[in-house]
């Protein structure tokens, strides 16, 4: 069986990311001809279409972008094969590409890099930081090696290790006119008194499930699309809102008319580490979720 070569795995991957052939070609230091020809033997080595072509555009088939993702996880692998004398010598070295949602990424990661850097200093760490759906898509399309999550949340072939709870706290105007910070505060909340996220972020989801707020008339129709406008919201006693815990201390709150109170201990989400299933880089990936589990246990 004759097999693609991976200049033209290469020169696919690229075309997906540009498309656009004469870009493409200039990206790999190829001619547009020579870069048309490696295309057009591609597909016929493989008997499919893997690119509809007009004067304008590119566009990927279907199929073909099953082919792009198949050869990007391939090329990966190259790289690794590559790395391993490396890493034999040197643990968590190399690029790795962390996916980190939003609502952990401004809280969490201020307090890991630099210890990473101390710990893994031959690790080159990139961050891409998207809602958990798209990282997820990413992570399968072999875009990104592993991605930093809250928890639950439906995966498939996929690992997971789950790293510390992270407890919601109630956060209000220091004067708020929406509850009496002397009584208990799970009593006392009000109908449409809680802003949230909107619809798409975990943050959302997972508020609702562990605050006990799902089917009930206290979250309010309006919804923040980020942390930081939610806050806003908050700051001007439009409502209250739970935030997790690793942000009360976060410069959202500094300088802020907002106060954080402690909600019930059942309430929380779990922060996790997630990688594709059957990793060659299993053992590294656990490493790495056990030093971020050590680091925020010692900053918390």
């Amino acid at each position: 069986m004759k097999l693609p070569t991976v200049k033209q795995l290469l020169y696919l991957v690229a075309l997906d990311e540009h498309r656009h052939f004469g870009k493409a070609a200039k990206s790999c230091f190829i001619s547009q001809s020579g870069f048309s020809i490696a295309i057009k033997e591609l597909e016929d080595l493989l008997q499919v279409q893997l690119v509809d072509r007009t004067n304008k555009s590119v566009t990927i088939t279907a199929i073909g972008k099953q082919v792009v993702t198949k050869a990007r996880l391939c090329l990966q692998e190259l790289e690794l094969l590559a790395e391993i004398p490396r890493d034999s010598q040197y643990p968590l070295s190399g690029k790795l590409v962390l996916g980190v949602i939003p609502t952990i990424a401004p809280f969490l990661m201020p307090l890991l890099m630099e210890p990473i850097r101390t710990q893994f200093p031959a690790l080159k760490l990139f961050l891409k930081e998207q809602t958990t759906q798209l990282l997820y898509d990413e992570l399968m399309a072999g875009y990104i090696d592993l991605m930093l999550v809250a928890l639950p949340y439906e995966f498939k072939h996929v690992d997971v290790m789950p790293l510390f709870k992270d407890r919601f706290m109630l956060a209000c105007h220091t004067h708020t006119k929406w509850i009496n910070k002397q009584k208990k505060l799970v009593d006392q909340l009000q109908e449409d008194s809680v802003l949230l996220l909107e619809d798409g972020h975990c943050l959302r989801e997972h508020t609702l499930l562990a605050c006990k707020l799902l089917h009930t008339n206290k979250v309010n129709q309006f919804a923040a699309t980020s942390i930081h406008t939610l806050l806003q919201m908050v700051e001007i006693d439009l409502g209250v809102t739970f935030i997790p815990k690793m942000a009360q201390n976060s410069a959202l709150l500094a300088n802020s008319k907002l106060e954080v109170y402690p909600f019930d201990n059942q309430s929380y989400r779990e922060i996790g580490l997630v990688w594709r299933k059957n990793s060659s880089h299993d053992e590294e990936f656990r490493c790495f979720g056990e030093f971020i589990q050590r680091t925020y246990a010692v900053e918390n």
